[in-house]
């Protein structure tokens, strides 16, 4: 009787493992990178460091687009606005991603938040255009993905993917140099990304510069 259930045992610890696929440690996608000692902080770091100054922002500079010129053309489809001047991550259920600029007044701001922001009237009828993101908390992933310098299949997986957008949120914000005080009334100049799902969305711009008027 003993024999029989030590057999039937080893039979199913067979049956189990053929079933299965072995996958080594940290191994990721087709093309992902691999997992690597430094953990996601410190390769999402060494990535940030060597690109944000010296490739993010001067990509956002040349390629943005006055938002004015941009609203007109997401007037006309948001479609034929995105492939004339944004980028598409994720298929047609996502989002266009633009590099923009533009120069207003602030009318509105909330600094108490830790998601602080300034709306901009851009075209001079007092009222809010854009709303630019100050930090420290960002929403969105659009200085990631309004360029294709960050490629998703170089990284190991989704959440270090994520990790690279939250990083440079935070290299961006904390990169302004802005008043103390009130920003209220001062005009800006600003470069940035924003994110567009609909063309009646207003843009909420994470910025990688912003000037004020003296």
């Amino acid at each position: 009787m003993k024999m029989k259930l030590f057999l039937a045992a080893g039979m199913l610890a067979v049956l189990c493992l053929s079933g299965c696929k072995l996958v080594k440690t940290g191994e990721g996608g087709k093309n992902g990178a691999a997992a690597g000692p430094g953990g996601d902080q410190e390769r999402v770091s060494g990535l940030v460091a060597t690109t944000f100054d010296g490739k993010l922002v001067p990509a956002l500079k040349e390629k943005a687009v006055d938002l004015p010129t941009l609203q007109a053309a997401i007037k006309g489809g948001l479609d034929a606005a995105g492939k004339a001047h944004g980028v598409r991550v994720g298929g047609a259920g996502g989002g266009w991603n633009f590099p923009v600029k533009g120069t207003g007044v602030v009318v509105e701001e909330d600094l108490a938040s830790k998601a602080a922001l300034a709306k901009v009237d851009i075209d001079g009828d007092g009222k809010a255009d854009a709303t630019l993101q100050l930090g420290p908390v960002v929403k969105g992933t659009a200085l990631r993905d309004t360029t294709k310098l960050y490629d998703f299949s170089t990284f190991r997986d989704q959440i270090e993917y994520a990790k690279l957008g939250r990083a440079l949120n935070d290299k961006a914000v904390s990169s302004l140099s802005l008043p103390k005080g009130s920003l209220k009334g001062k005009k800006v100049a600003f470069v940035g990304a924003t994110t567009i799902r609909s063309a009646t969305e207003q843009p909420l711009i994470v910025p990688v510069s912003v000037e004020i008027a003296p």
